[in-house]
């Protein structure tokens, strides 16, 4: 087989690699195709996986390339990890809404909102190529903000792309194992949209033992989110939420908590110095590589724990994998006719009442040689519906403004965003995107 990573040059591909590295069932990935626009960053990352390889009897064989239709061309799988506009795209997505005292993170709020509108067009052209090139290949979302990109991917390539996140398969993991439970043995009821979803029940041999972790306060302890949001509110809420929920609940301590060094501008730092250290000394790549890869581990969401008092990241939860564990264990489900059941990111159907059908919804899903089958969830209460529908909303616009050009749509979008205060403020974002941000100010010129 055939895989594709589109955004080849990206920090993380090693880590799918050195998955790839570990999987010897069959069949299996013998052709790894890097792609991505900056030839650099391509040659820096073919320097780590040669340096990962060494030593392993019939690695897969890697290519790059800058030339899309060469990448896609003959694909089985193809792994979409884009970054339209780069972490510089990223720093101003956040920076912007943080000068209107506004939430200035990746995905959620007004950033996400920005993210894809640049993203949105780049992501249906892929789907328009991979249609015409490799039309049976099965694409993989990982690019942001996920929920987004793969419905619209969706409307060109229907069910053959798949979203993914590791924030919940993380969350249940960690819950499980604060029950002394093994992960792989619970069936969790989690529900709602990429980064915002929430763990409202977890079912070990036919009991849902989430009101027992709930109840427990060493328990919650050990659970991230839950020292996160505090075992107060979780219980009061019922649920274990979403990592990324702490920003609708708690937006002023987080907005506050931005004021200095944002995470775009720490990971825009410590990736210009690991690919310019490559660049002067290539056959260290991997050990720059791996040193730059635990300091960004170390400070993920940072400043979420330091304002909460929530400690370090677990040790276990930094060797646990993420992305490419899922991203590899969805294609052995479906190369392999491995039966799995995952969280993952398709299409809603009728599985999540109060959505419309053709929204990509966050949700267990059976998945197997035939593909993804989302399954059928409880209705949600008002008090998280009502902030799905509205998010959802959110997503919807978004994507008809990136495709239609429309600045109109594209401040509606941010004005209906719940962590958007006024339509004054709206307006004033989509300026101040566009005139920091050239690959949008391209989709939506003045």
């Amino acid at each position: 087989m055939r895989l594709t990573v589109l955004g080849g040059g990206g920090f993380r591909v090693p880590l799918v690699y050195g998955a790839l590295l570990r999987d010897t069932a069959k069949p299996r990935v013998e052709q790894v195709m890097l792609y991505d626009v900056s030839a650099d960053r391509l040659a820096a990352i073919r320097h780590v996986l040669q340096q990962l390889a060494a030593g392993h009897d019939d690695p897969p064989e890697v290519l790059t390339t800058t030339d899309l239709d060469t990448a896609l061309r003959d694909s089985t799988f193809v792994f979409s990890a884009m970054r339209v506009g780069g972490l510089a795209g990223r720093t101003a997505d956040e920076r912007v809404a943080l000068e209107l005292g506004l939430l200035g993170q990746e995905t959620t709020g007004p950033g996400g909102i920005a993210y894809g509108l640049r993203t949105i067009p780049v992501a249906v052209r892929v789907a328009e190529r991979v249609a015409a090139l490799a039309p049976q290949a099965w694409v993989i979302n990982f690019t942001n903000p996920a929920g987004m990109i793969t419905e619209a991917m969706r409307s060109v390539l229907g069910d053959r792309v798949i979203g993914i996140c590791d924030s919940p398969i993380g969350l249940v993991r960690r819950a499980a194992a604060a029950l002394g439970l093994d992960p792989s043995r619970v069936s969790p009821d989690y529900v709602g949209l990429n980064h915002l979803g929430w763990l409202r029940g977890l079912t070990y041999q036919g009991r849902d033992v989430l009101p027992e972790l709930l109840a427990d306060d060493a328990a919650l302890g050990r659970v991230e989110e839950a020292r996160i949001f505090g075992g107060d509110w979780v219980r009061t809420l019922g649920a274990l939420p979403n990592e990324y929920l702490y920003y609708y609940y708690f937006t002023r301590e987080s907005v506050a908590a931005m004021s200095g060094q944002t995470r775009g501008e720490s990971l825009l730092g410590q990736q210009d110095r690991f690919y310019e250290a490559v660049r002067a000394r290539p056959e260290q790549a991997l050990a720059e590589w791996g040193r730059t890869r635990k300091e960004r581990d170390e400070s993920y969401m940072a400043d979420t724990r330091e304002i909460t008092d929530a400690g370090e990241r677990d040790a276990v939860d930094l060797e646990a994998g993420g992305y490419e564990g899922i991203a590899l264990a969805l294609v052995g489900a479906i190369a392999r006719g491995e039966p799995s059941t995952m969280i993952l990111n398709v299409r809603n159907g009728g599985a999540v009442a109060g959505l419309p059908e053709e929204a990509v919804v966050e949700i267990p899903c059976a998945v197997d040689g035939s593909g993804v089958r989302p399954l059928a969830t409880r209705p949600l209460p008002g008090r998280f519906l009502g902030l799905v529908q509205q998010v959802k909303a959110v997503e919807q616009t978004t994507i008809e403004a990136a495709l239609s050009g429309s600045s109109s749509l594209a401040v509606e979008a941010f004005s209906l965003h719940p962590l958007v205060d006024s339509v004054g403020t709206a307006r004033k974002l989509l300026d101040g995107y566009r005139a920091r941000i050239p690959e949008l100010a391209a989709v939506l010129p003045t």
